[in-house]
């Protein structure tokens, strides 16, 4: 398998959208995905794996917006038959090097408690837990782990 990642363009958002249905019980939309790529203040970087068909060819997608010195990681995804083999890891990796170009000292992101293998990836990225906002995913009512790195 080949990977390589690019930011995201309005025209990916069909691409995007195929993974997030596959990755989330409540996805945003295709429209949702062509706003963010259209706006200045957000970095989506997709993993594009090489070797697929090109209809196939996005398998993960981690997106932010940008406010100054920080940023809100948004989404973060991986195509269910590409997990295990650090995508997530290297996504998160080329993500933090890009906004730090961009001037972003500190991130923050909201994660399910069930949610083990991203709790572990960003624990791995220095995130530390900073609070919880109560019931915040719709579909179960499950509570998010705010989490920060203040330190990137």
């Amino acid at each position: 398998m080949n990977v390589n990642f690019r930011e995201m363009v309005p025209e990916d958002a069909a691409a995007v959208e195929t993974v997030e249905k596959a990755c989330f019980a409540m996805p945003w939309s295709r429209e949702s995905f062509w706003r963010e790529a259209a706006n200045e203040h957000t970095l989506y970087l997709l993993a594009i794996d090489e070797e697929a068909p090109e209809e196939k060819q996005v398998i993960g997608y981690v997106g932010c917006w940008i406010s100054f010195e920080e940023a809100q990681i948004t989404n973060v995804a991986v195509a269910p038959a590409y997990r295990g083999r650090h995508v997530g890891t290297e996504m998160m990796a080329e993500l933090i090097r890009r906004v730090k170009e961009k001037g972003v000292t500190a991130l923050t992101l909201e994660v399910r408690p069930s949610n083990e293998p991203a709790l572990a990836l960003y624990r791995n990225y220095g995130f530390k837990e900073a609070g919880r906002r109560p019931r915040y995913y719709q579909d179960n009512g499950e509570d998010a782990i705010i989490m920060w790195n203040t330190k990137i």
